[in-house]
């Protein structure tokens, strides 16, 4: 067993899984990897559990019934994690929009630079970052960022990054089981509960890539979850609900 461990949420993966799984079991630093399949029609779990039989002390598989949300399926994971004895938990999708040898990096942050939870982030540094987004997407993404950081005066400039590391206290720290949001809003909402816990949050600059296999699960619901949540997230936590 390693130190950390990296949570992976699936549906319909099957041409990316092999792939992203491989790169991250040849990097230097040794990983642990938890794959939360959403009951995906296309054998993504099946194909977990082939690679399983190379990777059997390092690769773990969650199934879960439905396909119930990112937020949920992350909650799941973060609770396998917390039951074992990993110190370093990490977040990363399947299509390699997130580098696997970015990992080393968001680990680094923690476990030597003094980091409580460390953010891959597109923005930091402008929106230079993404490639192959079109300019509408990069916008959109960009302003719902300065959106979230003005609501919640957070001092992130990508506050919907789902490229995270967090130290095991962190996630012990919050009551997973409060967690509202279920979409890509559950990353803002994850990153305010540890802003409200005055954890050190430090953002990584990496090169996030769009995925070039597979169908992306953003939708119109993802993004109104984003916007009008996060008023009622700030709003209920002023009256420290």
């Amino acid at each position: 067993m390693q130190d950390a461990l990296v949570i992976i949420p699936t549906y319909n993966e099957i041409e990316n899984i092999a792939a992203i799984l491989d790169a991250i079991f040849n990097l230097e630093k040794s990983f642990d990897v938890l794959v939360v399949d959403d009951n995906s029609p296309d054998g993504t779990s099946e194909k977990v559990k082939e690679l399983q039989l190379q990777y059997k002390e390092q690769l773990h598989l969650l199934t879960r019934a439905n396909k119930t949300g990112l937020g949920t399926a992350y909650i799941a994971g973060f609770k396998w994690a917390l039951n074992r004895d990993y110190d370093y938990v990490f977040e990363m999708d399947a299509d390699f929009s997130h580098n696997p040898k970015d990992l080393i990096k968001l680990y680094d942050a923690c476990a030597t630079g003094g980091a409580d939870m460390s953010i891959g982030s597109r923005y930091v540094d402008g929106v230079v970052n993404v490639v192959n987004w079109p300019v509408t997407r990069v916008l959109l993404s960009y302003g719902a960022s300065k959106y979230v950081r003005f609501i919640t005066r957070m001092k992130i400039s990508d506050t919907t990054a789902g490229f995270v590391c967090y130290k095991r206290k962190v996630l012990e720290s919050i009551n997973l089981d409060t967690i509202k949001f279920v979409g890509y809003a559950f990353q803002i909402e994850m990153k305010f509960k540890a802003h409200q816990k005055k954890f050190k949050i430090v953002e990584i600059p990496v090169i996030f890539t769009d995925r070039t296999k597979g169908k992306s699960k953003m939708s119109g619901s993802i993004i109104s979850e984003a916007i009008f949540g996060v008023i009622n997230m700030k709003v209920k936590s002023l009256f420290g609900k």
